[in-house]
């Protein structure tokens, strides 16, 4: 077992290109209930530039390893009297910080320790891109159709960046279920590749009117249940566009993506909606689930995305690789327009 290992950490908050340095730090030691993981992938989300940035919904402790969602690795040790895993097993760490609840692992190092009750066992012929981006997309779309909203076959289910990775993930699961989707994009060029990925219908706010389109897709019946990542103008149409008693649950920004004013992160309701129409709107955010679900049911639902992922119900789209020491490179593919893969730290 090597000593030292490397690390990207960030010094303080600011632009991640400017504070986060390649360091080389003690490999940890696993305590009881805990394990030793050598981490073989993990992905950059843009959560996770945001951490760095002091923009999100936590603030880690500064010096900080950047990485708080998710990696693959294998078990290199485990802490004393540590049962359920055995040195060697190939792990999934899903490093959601837990709000309210303890600080995890930055995953953006050569080894970690984490809690063995957050580590989902993956079988070898899963590729390490798909295993390291297993807990974090594919878990938001499964609690967002199946737990949040309970969305059951036949019902529609209205989303917002349809093209999204859990957009995506969201039309897969849906058809898997036998749920009806209508998909909302930006781009008109985007509605016939929503449509041959799966979707049932698309709605393009280039040119199209989102309400009265829902209206004419759904009928007097109307739609009930919508996802929304989005906010602002399009998360307030959203709401709108719901039949009487609807719910909305929102779980992203898009719009105020590059936003620092915390005033403008806003979703203008409409409140004779609201109120007269009974209309529900709420928030759904993987560190405050981490925080409200026992380890037990964290792990069941884990081990649910795994079955659908295995089976090919599922896909996660390649990423594309880089060296930890390549991490200015790494960011601005993140960031880049349309980069399409997501960039993976791979060790």
């Amino acid at each position: 077992m090597p000593q030292s290992m490397r690390a990207l950490v960030a010094g303080k908050v600011g632009e991640p290109a400017d504070v986060l340095r390649l360091e080389s730090r003690p490999v940890p030691m696993p305590e009881a209930g805990q394990a030793l993981v050598r981490v073989k992938a993990t992905p950059i989300h843009a959560s996770d530039l945001h951490v760095l940035r002091g923009r999100y919904g936590f603030s880690p402790q500064f010096p900080t390893v950047g990485g708080h969602m998710e990696c693959v690795g294998r078990v290199e040790a485990l802490g004393p009297h540590t049962e359920g895993l055995v040195t060697g097993d190939r792990v999934v760490v899903a490093a959601v910080p837990a709000v309210p609840g303890p600080s995890a692992a930055g995953t953006w190092q050569e080894y970690l320790v984490a809690d063995t009750r957050r580590l989902l066992p993956v079988p070898d012929h899963l590729s390490d891109s798909s295993a390291c981006q297993l807990a974090v997309n594919p878990l938001t779309a499964l609690l967002l159709v199946t737990r949040e909203l309970d969305v059951q076959p036949g019902e529609w289910l209205l989303q917002t960046a349809a093209g999204s990775t859990v957009g995506r993930l969201v039309i897969q699961l849906a058809r898997h279920l036998g749920i009806r989707t209508i998909n909302v994009v930006r781009r008109r060029d985007a509605v016939e590749e929503i449509k041959a990925f799966g979707g049932d219908e698309v709605i393009c706010t280039e040119d199209e009117d989102l309400m009265r389109r829902v209206a004419d897709i759904a009928g007097s019946a109307g739609v009930r249940k919508a996802v929304d990542c989005v906010a602002g103008q399009v998360g307030a149409q959203v709401s709108q566009a719901l039949a009487p008693g609807g719910q909305v649950v929102v779980y992203g920004a898009l719009s105020t993506h590059r936003q620092t004013e915390p005033a403008a992160l806003t979703i203008p309701l409409s409140a004779r909606s609201v109120i007269y129409e009974a209309k529900t709107v709420r928030g759904f955010w993987m560190n405050r689930w981490f925080g409200a679900t026992s380890p037990e049911d964290a792990l069941r639902a884990l081990s649910e995305v795994r079955g659908l992922v295995t089976d090919e119900v599922l896909s996660i789209p390649e990423g594309e690789p880089f060296p930890l020491e390549r991490f200015a490179e790494a960011i601005s593919f993140a960031e880049a327009p349309g980069h399409g893969a997501k960039p993976l730290f791979v060790f």
